[in-house]
C-alpha cells in the first residue's frame, strides 16, 4: 500500500513552505488510497521544543489535514536507533570520532584533494582513541565509507541507486546511482541526542512502512546517504519524490531561520485555510 510521511522538527512554526509540502505528502496518500503518517522528528534537545510541537498539530489540522495515530516522537524511542547503533559498531561499519565540528571544519580547509575527502576524518590511532576514552571526552560514531564498501561489495557498491519520481535540483528523475561520497563519512549519532539525522529517518521510514518518500529538492542529497544507510541494514528502498521549494515574494525560500510569515501569523491576519490551500494549488481536502 502507498504510504507517505510528513516529519517536522518542533523547532518553530510552521510556514507555508511547510504547508505546502505536509498538502503535496497528504494529497499524494489520498489520490492512491493510501496511509499518511506524521512523524516529529525532535532529536535535537536544544531546539525542540513541546509548545512547538503542539502548535504543528494545531497548523496542520487547520489545514484540514488527518493522519494516523499514536504520532511518533523520535525522542520517545532512543534505545530503538541505540540498538542499531550498537549492531554497526559489532560490525566494525561506524568509528568513534572526537574531532570538534570547528576541527572538522579546520581540516576541510587544509585539505589538499578537496572537501569530498575532508569529511572523512578516519578513526583515530587506537592509542589516542583509548586515551580519549578514558579522559571521557564527547564522541560521534561516523560511518566509515571505506568499511561500508568493503562490506557491500565492489558489484554492490556501484550499483547502489534510488527511483526519483520528482526531480532533483538539477532535474534529475527516474533510477538515479547513489554517490554517498558526496557526503563523507556522515556523523550517525551525536552526544547530544544519541542519533543524528539520517540514521533515525532511515530507521522510521522502514519501521513504518513509508514506501514513497515525498520531500523538499533541498533534501535531495540526503537520499545518497540514506539509501546506503537502508542498504547496509537490510531495510527496503522507498520511491522518493523531491518536489520544489516554495519562495515568498523576495524570491527565497520560505526558512524557519529566516523568520518567514507563520501559519499562525497568517491565521491571525484573518487568511483561512480554504484561501491558503488554493494559494498552494490545492483547493479541496476532500
Amino acid at each position: 500500500m502507498f504510504a507517505t510521511r510528513f516529519a517536522p522538527s518542533p523547532t518553530g512554526r510552521l510556514h507555508k513552505g511547510h504547508a505546502f509540502s505536509a498538502l503535496t505528502a497528504w494529497s499524494a496518500a489520498k489520490a492512491a488510497g493510501g496511509r499518511f503518517v506524521l512523524r516529529i522528528e525532535d532529536i535535537d534537545p536544544t531546539r525542540c521544543k513541546p509548545e512547538h510541537e503542539a502548535a504543528i498539530l494545531e497548523d496542520l489540522a487547520w489545514l484540514g489535514l488527518d493522519w494516523e495515530t499514536p504520532v511518533r516522537r523520535q525522542s520517545d524511542h532512543l534505545s530503538d536507533y541505540a540498538a542499531v547503533i550498537d549492531d554497526l559498531n559489532r560490525r566494525g561499519l561506524i568509528y568513534r570520532c572526537f574531532r570538534t565540528r570547528k576541527e572538522v571544519l579546520a581540516s576541510i580547509g587544509d585539505a589538499p584533494h578537496g572537501e569530498m575527502e575532508a569529511v572523512r576524518p578516519g578513526p583515530h590511532p587506537r592509542e589516542e582513541e583509548a586515551r580519549l576514552m578514558a579522559e571521557n571526552r564527547p564522541f560521534a560514531w561516523r560511518l566509515s565509507l571505506d568499511r561500508a564498501r568493503e562490506a557491500l561489495g565492489e558489484s554492490l557498491w556501484n550499483g547502489l541507486s534510488f527511483v526519483e519520481e520528482g526531480a532533483g535540483p538539477a532535474g534529475e528523475t527516474g533510477v538515479l546511482p547513489v554517490r554517498p561520497e558526496a557526503a563523507g563519512d556522515v556523523v550517525l549519532a551525536r552526544k547530544d541526542a544519541g542519533v543524528a539525522y539520517h540514521l533515525a529517518v532511515a530507521h522510521d521510514d522502514a519501521l513504518q512502512g513509508i514506501d514513497h518518500v515525498i520531500r523538499g529538492e533541498d533534501l535531495f542529497e540526503a537520499t545518497h546517504v540514506q539509501r546506503l544507510i537502508q542498504t547496509l541494514l537490510g531495510w527496503p528502498a522507498p520511491v522518493y519524490r523531491h518536489h520544489r521549494l516554495l519562495t515568498g515574494p523576495d524570491g527565497r525560500r520560505y526558512a524557519k531561520r529566516d523568520q518567514s510569515v507563520t501559519l499562525a501569523e497568517l491565521r491571525a491576519g484573518g487568511l483561512t485555510a480554504e484561501a491558503l490551500r488554493a494559494e498552494l494549488g490545492f483547493s479541496s481536502v476532500d
